[in-house]
Parts: C-alpha cells; sequence; structure tokens
C-alpha cells in the first residue's frame, strides 16, 4: 500500500495525503474470547480462549473497516462491520469462485478476458484466464447477502488490475 502511495505521489508531482487506509486480510485464524465466544458451546473442562478461524472471510465487528473485493474487472467495496454475533463478526471477503482456476482456463478464451476487461488497464496475457470476471460470483448478489453483516461505504469500480504472473 506505501508503494502505491509513493507511486501517486510520483504520478502527480507532489505530495497526496493518506486519509484512510485499510488493512484487511482473510483466511487466518485468531485467539478469541469474551462475549463472542460465549454462545458457542466449548469442549468440556475448557474455558478461556478459543480459535476462531475465517476462511473465505473478514473481521466484520462494529465498525470495523474491511475491504470486500469482486473480480478483476468488476466492483470492490469498501465496508464497515456491524458486528453480527451469529456469524462471529465475519464477513466474506469477496465475490467467490463461480468456476474453479482449471475450469476457467478450459471455459474461457483470452478473447473474452480481454473484453470482460474493456476500459481497465491490465497486462494482457493468459496466465490472468483463470481470474475472469466471470470466473467469479456475481458480487453485488454476495453484497446484497452480506446486508446484515456489513455497511457498505463506497463502492469502487475498477480502473487499473496489477497482479504478478
Amino acid at each position: 500500500m506505501a508503494r502505491v502511495h509513493g507511486c501517486l505521489e510520483s504520478f502527480m508531482g507532489r505530495a497526496v495525503a493518506a486519509v484512510e487506509t485499510i488493512q484487511c486480510h482473510h483466511n487466518y485464524t485468531e485467539q478469541m474470547s469474551g462475549d463472542l465466544m460465549t454462545r458457542w458451546k466449548r469442549p468440556k473442562g475448557r474455558s478461556g480462549h478459543v480459535w476462531l478461524s475465517r476462511k473465505g472471510a473478514i473481521d466484520a465487528s462494529a465498525g470495523k473497516p474491511g475491504l470486500i473485493p469482486g473480480s478483476m474487472g468488476t466492483r470492490s467495496y469498501v465496508v464497515a462491520g456491524k458486528g453480527n454475533p451469529l456469524s462471529l463478526n465475519s464477513s466474506p471477503h469477496g465475490a467467490g469462485r463461480e468456476y474453479s482456476r482449471s475450469a476457467a482456463r478450459r471455459e474461457f478464451s483470452l478473447a473474452q478476458l480481454e473484453a470482460a476487461m474493456t476500459g481497465i488497464e491490465w497486462r494482457r496475457t493468459d496466465a490472468f484466464l483463470d481470474e475472469i470476471p466471470a470466473a467469479y460470483k456475481d458480487v453485488d448478489v454476495v453484497m446484497a447477502d452480506a446486508g446484515d453483516l456489513v455497511e457498505v461505504r463506497h463502492t469502487l469500480r475498477q480502473i487499473v488490475n496489477v497482479k504478478g504472473d
């Protein structure tokens, strides 16, 4: 994030204030305790801390900022968590795949990827074929389903995609 900020300042030829940054990761495990865990049964004889794994999810604790991306060619969302205890303060971390990586490579062509990325700057290579937007679920449907988990603060439109290959 700091490198992108530095590149933006270099491109603009002046200092650019970083008003807000969001550090948001997914697919991780953390130790939990307290009120959030009281509704869930612990193994007999165990108390105190438990380990919570968020696979395909972000921490959506009340007020916590997060980022829920679509695919490399669709919208992404800046959100604030609603702290829904039934979800263990979690929300989806993105659109989620409709096709596996190998199935997407079989199903879609480079021409389809190029058409899907119209108006977005990206490195044209078939190395990204498994990331074609059609390989993912509709992020707008995912966001509607997550309405009890997060509040949308901003909707981001994709203009450039930077991905290593």
